[in-house]
């Protein structure tokens, strides 16, 4: 030890060691959301797990006219955590009838399972459909996004 540590009380050492464990924990805390926060920029599952990445998405997908498909997602979350006969017929009226006022891109196979399993209450109804919407912001939307003025602005405030 040097000289100048050896005279110090040994309360102050003992309280320079409690804030060397506490700074190397929050540097180590800091390293591994920086760590996350780069993976949030390149798949679509993490950024939704982010507030103000689901918020930047949703901006952007409103920019281009298809927010109904983050919507429609976000919708299928809700009622796979709680199924229930209105949340089903709700989101059978808003996104799956061909006259739905936010209706998503659904291939008419999905569509006719759908529609045909409209009076179930099940969790796992519209685990296709999600998926596939998942698919197309996945592979469609979310790369435009991240060349996007909102994904510049969503890195910025992060």
């Amino acid at each position: 030890m040097c000289k100048g540590f050896s005279s110090l009380p040994s309360s102050c050492l003992e309280k320079a060691k409690e804030m060397r464990v506490k700074l190397s924990h929050l540097a180590e805390t800091h390293h591994k959301h920086k760590a996350q926060d780069g993976k949030a920029f390149q798949d679509l599952e993490t950024l939704l797990t982010i507030k103000s990445g689901l918020q930047a998405f949703r901006g952007f997908l409103r920019s281009e006219f298809s927010e109904e498909n983050l919507k429609f997602w976000l919708a299928c979350e809700d009622y796979r955590a709680s199924p229930s006969k209105t949340k089903a017929s709700s989101i059978y009226s808003q996104f799956i009838n061909t006259d739905a006022p936010q209706e998503v891109n659904l291939d008419a196979e999905t569509r006719e399972v759908l529609l045909s399993v409209t009076d179930s209450v099940c969790a796992d109804t519209f685990d296709e459909a999600q998926h596939r919407i998942y698919s197309l912001m996945a592979k469609d939307s979310f790369p435009r996004f991240l060349r996007s003025a909102h994904c510049t602005e969503f890195i910025k405030a992060f």
